[in-house]
């Protein structure tokens, strides 16, 4: 069974819940497995108050951080791994069954962090949510019946993920050497790349911009499918800065002249 070291790395975020039993039920699921960190983001506040009295999972909420933005719960991230029931939902995501995707998560935790989203438990994570996602992950059920209790599949993913205490050693070993060598950039140098993106996109007057979440969520997505290791992340940001930079000075001598 995991200790609270094993998993450290692993930051589980619940997004817009509403009702306290789901909160007190995902918290104890990952006090049972020894899952730590617990984010909430924009959560409703009378629900995470009353979560508070959950059996056995007292310090999990005591130390659960809450969030306004997406952004800012998985900002230390590498790794953000979404939950979806799929449905009949347009993904723009890789979608991994629960076992594979939780060797790939625990693979990626031996070294850096990772985030797990779950949604709200009436529509799970928006698409806009989802863009920060770099795949999404879901528990196989019969077509007839797929959705699940939001307490019930963060159980489910949280004891798939230590299940396997034979491989997950090797795993662990595998994984720290590769990190050592090569550091994925965080979701914090992604959004900033993002961001300038954008910013560029605006002073080149590029005629599909437009301010709707779904081309920002677009373009999210198609920075995070670069897969930028750290040192490139920063020089990519590096060359988009100078461009916007570049940009907005002729464009304010234009105007002068």
């Amino acid at each position: 069974m995991s200790d609270f070291g094993e998993f450290d790395a692993v930051r589980v975020v619940l997004v817009d819940v509403r009702n306290p039993l789901n909160i007190g039920a995902a918290a104890r699921a990952m006090s049972n497995f020894g899952f730590p960190h617990l984010r909430l983001v924009n959560p409703y506040e009378i629900a995470f108050q009353n979560a508070r009295s959950a059996v056995g999972a007292a310090a999990t909420l005591a130390s659960a951080q809450v969030y306004k933005t997406v952004a800012e719960a998985i900002a230390d991230c590498s790794l953000v791994v979404g939950t979806t029931a799929v449905g009949h939902r347009d993904l723009q995501h890789s979608l991994v069954r629960l076992e594979p995707g939780a060797a790939l998560i625990r693979a990626h935790a031996a070294g850096a962090p990772c985030a797990l989203l779950f949604g709200s438990e009436k529509f799970g994570l928006s698409n806009e949510e989802m863009s920060h996602c770099h795949w999404l992950m879901h528990i196989p059920t019969r077509d007839a019946h797929s959705s699940m209790n939001l307490g019930q599949a963060v159980a489910i993913c949280l004891y798939e993920l230590m299940r396997d205490s034979g491989s997950r050693d090797r795993v662990a070993i595998r994984g720290s050497e590769v990190t050592k060598r090569i550091q994925p950039a965080s979701a914090e140098e992604f959004e900033r790349i993002t961001d300038t993106l954008l910013e560029a996109l605006r002073a080149s007057e590029y005629p599909k911009l437009n301010t709707s979440k779904s081309f920002h969520a677009a373009v999210r997505r198609l920075v995070r499918r670069l897969n930028l290791q750290q040192g490139d992340a920063e020089f990519f940001l590096g060359m988009l800065r100078q461009m916007v930079w570049k940009m907005k000075r002729d464009g304010q001598s234009g105007k002068s002249g």
